[in-house]
């Protein structure tokens, strides 16, 4: 486990719930992109994949976290694309 990832992780995934309350208060999901969200989607999926088969260890739960927040992120998006 290496400090420098985990800190990496908590500044990234310190940034979703933010995200995700402003929309929640906003109720719309202007300036999202889709396509951004589903690539950092993948990054953390490929993160969680490396440490299951090669280096695992209590890091993955920081990206599977990161991971259920962007999944969620990614679902306001739709739902408030969709109700607009």
């Amino acid at each position: 486990m290496s400090i420098f990832e985990v800190l990496m992780l908590v500044c990234f995934g310190s940034a979703w719930p933010l995200s995700i309350m402003k929309m929640l208060k906003s109720k719309s999901s202007a300036g999202k992109s889709q396509l951004f969200l589903w690539v950092l989607a993948f990054g953390y999926v490929c993160g969680v994949l490396h440490k299951v088969y090669f280096s695992f260890d209590y890091v993955i739960i920081l990206y599977a976290l990161n991971l259920c927040l962007i999944l969620f992120d990614i679902y306001l998006v739709n739902h408030y694309r969709k109700n607009s």
